[in-house]
């Protein structure tokens, strides 16, 4: 008995203090609000709507180096904290309920910039302005969209073109007007829309145009969308 309790305490020894089964130290798990890699930030956080690597995701294409070279970090890391009112894109920051810290959002935007932007995609072009500086007029807009594009868009939901509706009131409850100018401007080449050069044949749209094309768009929204009949009245 003796013997059997001087191997046993040897064997501890050698052991290091680890019992036969005991488990091992795992890697330490780091505290959400300290991580800071960009991949698992956004794997974890934008990757969902806007694709694992930026591209065909349901949400705009994150990895358009046009629409990285239309908006500034400023307008970037807003909406990464604080959202876009009339769509899908929830606010991530701290300050409103979500679980990004302002450090975070930083990486978040740094990072995109450093993997998708490409410093010269409009060396000697004028793009329109991220924003728009003045109200748009629906009824200007109407014309626009007859010319740029109706043909592969269609000119009513019940008709769509080979490009899909985007005149579909489902659609059009999910995005605001400044989704729209986005798209209009930067395009998304990962479906195939073309950017503002090329959807006016034979020139590019006017900043003016773009503003009045979403205009229209926006007001072609139902009041119930995605009521295929009109409601009935309330009764008690």
């Amino acid at each position: 008995m003796r013997r059997f309790g001087l191997v046993l305490l040897a064997t501890t020894a050698l052991s290091g203090c680890h019992m036969p089964g005991q488990p091992q130290p795992g890697p330490e798990v780091p505290r959400p609000e300290a991580v800071m890699s960009f991949a698992q930030l956004y794997g974890e956080n934008c990757s969902g709507c806007h694709g694992a690597d930026g591209r065909n995701g349901s949400a705009m294409e994150l990895a358009n180096p046009l629409y990285l070279a239309i908006i500034d970090d400023a307008d970037l890391r807003n909406i990464i904290t604080n959202g876009e009112k009339g769509t899908l894109m929830p606010g991530f920051g701290n300050a409103v309920g979500g679980n990004l810290t302002d450090e975070q959002v930083n990486a978040l935007v740094s990072g995109m910039r450093a993997k998708w932007a490409k410093p010269n995609v409009l060396s000697g072009v004028t793009a329109p302005a991220w924003k728009a500086s003045q109200p748009g007029d629906a009824t200007r807009g109407a014309a626009v969209y007859a010319q740029a594009c109706a043909r592969c868009h269609g000119n009513t939901p019940q008709k769509p073109g080979p490009a899909g509706s985007i005149l579909d009131g489902s659609f059009l409850a999910l995005v605001n007007d400044q989704t729209i100018r986005t798209i209009v401007i930067a395009g998304r080449d990962d479906i195939g829309q073309p950017d503002w050069r090329n959807v006016m044949p034979g020139r590019a749209l006017t900043d003016a145009e773009i503003t009045d094309l979403s205009a229209w768009l926006i007001a072609q929204t139902p009041p119930h969308p995605g009521h295929p009949y009109p409601l009935a009245p309330h009764t008690r």
